[in-house]
């Protein structure tokens, strides 16, 4: 049996190239599974190719709000609609290992990190508001926040403009334990206050002692269906890939990718463009 880290950067359209995963997996190595996605996902975090911590998207409202969430057997913990933190999966563990809760929101997320020792950080980038002013470029002022979000989808319809749904995750089997981590800045354009699958346990992550799932795409659609605990609850009746590809099939045209591992497998695939990379270690 190896140790096994698997991550990814997000699926994106079948046109569009994989964001470079520059050895991610096998520089997040650590004995211990949790560690290991989290670090991951904090490289992808302050990485600006990737829409996750720095780099993530603007809301319609211009405002960055990052959903994240982290899970081993048993326990989880995420933030939903953080604001100005560098790495909200960081915060997300800090949830699932400092309280008894599992799941904080909004401007309590925030105050519990700043409780926690996270400085206030700006996650835009250059790239980021230069999107952002190029998605409201063309619409009409005076519109809702409902009516401009209309707008948007008619522009993505006619390929004006282009919908980035990126999440950034990881999963580990080390040492026969398992740990996933998942970070998004969610999908664009987007209502301030929306919120897609990464946070809700089952639906964009799941961990259990069978193995660990982490889901990304277009959060509405993965969070209907609950992928990641569907798939999860399959393992063992058919091969892994071939659980995730019938999974998947379900979604049509509309975008979303998986990686898993369970006690001995480890698989990935999407319906679209997705970067992947893996670490494999042998046990000594």
């Amino acid at each position: 049996m190896e140790n096994i880290i698997l991550c990814h950067g997000g699926v994106g359209s079948k046109a569009r190239s994989a964001p470079d995963m520059n050895g991610i997996a096998e520089k997040s190595w650590n004995e211990d599974p949790l560690k290991s996605v989290v670090n991951a996902v904090v490289i992808m975090e302050d990485d600006p190719q990737f829409n996750a911590g720095t780099g993530s998207v603007m809301r319609i409202d211009g405002s960055i709000q990052m959903d994240a969430a982290v899970s081993v057997p048993g326990r989880f913990g995420s933030v939903i609609g953080i604001e100005a933190v560098k790495n909200p999966v960081m915060v997300a563990r800090d949830v699932m290992e400092k309280t008894p809760h599992i799941m904080l929101s909004g401007s309590g997320a925030v105050e519990f990190a700043r409780r926690c020792g996270y400085m206030e950080y700006d996650p835009s980038t250059v790239k980021s508001r230069e999107a952002y002013r190029k998605m409201i470029g063309g619409i009409r002022d005076g519109l809702t926040e409902n009516e401009k979000y209309i707008e948007f989808q008619k522009l993505i319809r006619e390929g004006i403009i282009d919908e980035p749904h990126d999440t950034v995750g990881a999963v580990a089997r080390i040492n026969g334990k398992f740990a996933a981590a998942v970070s998004t800045g969610g999908a664009s354009p987007m209502m301030r206050g929306r919120v897609g699958d990464v946070p809700i346990p089952g639906a964009g992550i799941y961990c259990g002692q069978d193995g660990a799932v982490v889901a990304t795409g277009i959060g509405e659609e993965i969070a209907k269906r609950i992928l990641c605990y569907r798939i999860y609850s399959r393992i063992g009746s058919m091969p892994l890939k071939s659980i995730i590809e019938k999974e998947i099939a379900f979604f049509g045209d509309n975008l979303a990718g998986v990686i898993a591992v369970t006690v001995n497998e480890a698989a990935y695939f999407s319906n679209g463009t997705m970067g992947t990379d893996m670490f494999a270690k042998r046990l000594p």
